[in-house]
């Protein structure tokens, strides 16, 4: 099928041709002509699916069926996200597929000034993307109205109930009209999202395009085992030997990702870290370092697993197992998207054997391992309790991440 076929208007199949596109993907052929018929959609979609043009485009799409006039501070449509890369992300797509569409569109999120935000709603604005808890800020001083919405998006639900974003969301929709159009993208089914979608959609078309849990066959697993005090090196070896250019590393916690960079840094490989300690503006010049293969390895912690969106990442290394067997799909989903061959490496030490069984068990097969020689594990190293940090799993503070 193409494009043409699902009932987008000129406007924006003009768009999707100067991106190069001329077939939707499964989730864009299933939920576009729901969307533009108005049903509300709880769809269950792994990352790097093509959802979030799979909202965008009919979004832009029913939006333009009518203008009518904006008081200062009205909105016509509003796109929750858990995080700000993802709010960009998403904020770029709106931007390439209505380029040819009269809207006002704009992105808030925390870590920047919020004056401007304010100024902008001031004007009235078609479409917000926003993470909660700026969102919720705005609100308390009254400086967005969302008497005329129609249109409301939660993508990556369940990465927002994960971080603990639920009170906020339930505070929201007590804001908003009932009587508006709402999606829902997860990437699975839990019986939170069922429990919450319940609560907040009418009627809604179902619409799974991946199997729970899956990852995407086109990503290449391995495992290294290797000594935790041998990590660092094994990583600055395998960058060097096999001239990775392009690298995102996971790590636990954001004082790892720091450190991890330095050491990079030193051994001659330019890096940069992006966590939730970092400035807004660090993180936007870290990324597009990294995009613009100015900087060969990105550090992250879990909060960069979802909303980076990488052309052609051809590596994915984890330095250090995550907490939640979850968070392992969505790292390594960095990779191997659209349809592009990808690869993924852990780098895993005898403290994170448990970690990995889990992780293997959630996506129920094994990883292969190899063993890189000269740097087999030591027997006799016992293993020794892993410490939640900040920016790890499900332990750590949530009221630290509230404001985004």
């Amino acid at each position: 099928m193409s494009f043409t076929k699902l009932g987008l208007s000129q406007p924006l199949l003009r768009a999707i041709k100067e991106q190069g596109y001329d077939t939707p993907t499964p989730v864009q052929e299933q939920a576009i002509p729901l969307i533009i018929q108005k049903r509300d959609i709880l769809a269950a979609a792994q990352t790097g699916t093509g959802k979030t043009a799979g909202f965008t485009l009919p979004m832009l799409q029913r939006l333009s069926y009518t203008r009518p006039p904006m008081q200062k501070k009205q909105i016509r449509a509003l796109v929750l996200t858990p995080t700000r890369e993802l709010a960009a992300q998403v904020h770029e797509s709106v931007r390439t597929y209505g380029k040819h569409l009269p809207y006002r569109c704009t992105v808030i999120f925390g870590g920047v000034g919020i004056n401007p935000q304010i100024a902008t709603l001031r004007k009235g604005v078609d479409i917000v993307i926003a993470t909660p808890g700026r969102l919720l800020d705005l609100a308390s001083q009254k400086a967005i109205d969302f008497s005329q919405l129609e249109f409301l998006v939660l993508d990556e639900a369940d990465r927002m109930l994960d971080m603990g974003f639920i009170h906020d969301i339930k505070r929201i929709l007590k804001m908003l009209p009932t009587h508006r159009q709402t999606l829902l993208f997860s990437a699975t089914f839990s019986p939170q999202i069922k429990k919450l979608a319940a609560g907040m959609l009418h009627n809604p078309a179902l619409v799974e395009v991946a199997r729970e849990n899956s990852t995407a066959e086109q990503i290449a697993q391995t495992v290294h085992l290797v000594d935790r005090s041998r990590k660092r090196e094994l990583l600055v070896k395998l960058i060097k030997e096999h001239d990775w250019q392009q690298v995102l590393v996971f790590t636990r916690t954001k004082h790892g990702a720091n450190r991890l960079t330095k050491q990079l840094e030193e051994a001659g490989v330019t890096a940069a870290a992006i966590h939730g300690n970092k400035s807004q503006g660090a993180r936007t010049k870290a990324l597009a370092g990294f995009k613009a293969k100015e900087v060969r390895v990105l550090v992250a912690t879990d909060i960069a697993a979802r909303g980076l969106d990488i052309n052609d990442l051809p590596h994915v290394v984890n330095y250090e197992l995550p907490n939640v067997a979850e968070d392992y799909v969505h790292r390594i989903g960095r990779t191997g998207r659209a349809g592009k061959q990808g690869e993924a490496l852990s780098l895993v030490c005898v403290d994170e054997y448990a970690l990995l069984r889990g992780i293997e068990k959630f996506m129920k097969q094994k990883i292969k391992k190899v063993e890189i020689q000269g740097f087999a594990p030591n027997p006799d190293i016992k293993a020794e309790p892993i410490q939640n940090g900040s920016g790890g799993g499900r332990g750590r503070n949530r009221r630290q991440q509230k404001r985004r």
